[in-house]
């Protein structure tokens, strides 16, 4: 991947849009941060990019995060590099993992501090926890982008931080649609700003501040 590009993209709810049309390129290793007040199209735009760069090796952690709640982390970790394995080695996994995925998964889980919840039911989760979960899935899944919307919303200060360290090293291209404006700033190197599903503000991260933002909000 050099460049990941949208032209003239839109989307429709119903018989209203919500978003577009608009421009954007994306940079190989570039992380960019989607702020916006709610509605105002970002998880919108997310899904546009899923949809026209999934076949680019995109990777989606979204805001409901999609865990099954009654399988196990590890099957949910899992389930991200389900593409990666033919249909008989899926099935025997769900009933019995083999021992390199395991070997895998555990050291991914021990980063994110949830190694303990290894074996329990994703149902049986705090939210916190199923966030985690949500994003060792898509650690584990790979590809060329992330796109992650609210990736860190129900954790704590030092938890969230944690968190976006493990997903911007483990994806240099992403695109992260944050409600945490310090957050969004220091972890990556371009802002755009959504509002009334359109592109308000694209700036460098370095050249703005918190207080630059708040006429998104």
């Amino acid at each position: 991947m050099s460049t990941l590009a949208l032209t003239d993209a839109v989307a429709d709810y119903g018989q209203q849009r919500v978003l577009g049309p608009l421009n954007l390129t994306l940079q190989r290793g570039e992380r960019v941060a989607l702020v916006g007040k709610s509605g105002a199209g970002k998880s919108s735009l997310l899904a546009v990019m899923y949809q026209q760069w999934r076949g680019r090796g995109a990777a989606l952690m979204p805001q409901e995060l999609g865990l099954v709640p009654s399988l196990s982390v590890f099957h949910n970790v899992y389930m991200g590099a389900l593409a990666s394995h033919p249909t008989w080695y899926n099935l025997v996994t769900l009933a019995k993992p083999f021992r390199r995925d395991v070997a895998a998964i555990r050291p991914l889980l021990a980063q994110l501090s949830i190694e303990e919840k290894c074996w329990a039911m994703a149902g049986e989760l705090s939210g916190g926890q199923r966030q985690r979960v949500a994003a060792a899935r898509a650690i584990h899944q790979g590809g060329e982008v992330l796109l992650a919307d609210e990736p860190v919303s129900a954790l704590d200060g030092p938890q969230s931080e944690a968190l976006m360290v493990e997903l911007t090293q483990a994806y240099p291209t992403a695109v992260l649609a944050m409600h945490d404006v310090e957050l969004a700033l220091r972890f990556t190197d371009r802002v755009i700003g959504i509002a009334d599903g359109g592109i308000a503000l694209d700036a460098p991260s370095a050249r703005l501040t918190a207080q630059d933002l708040l006429p998104l909000y």
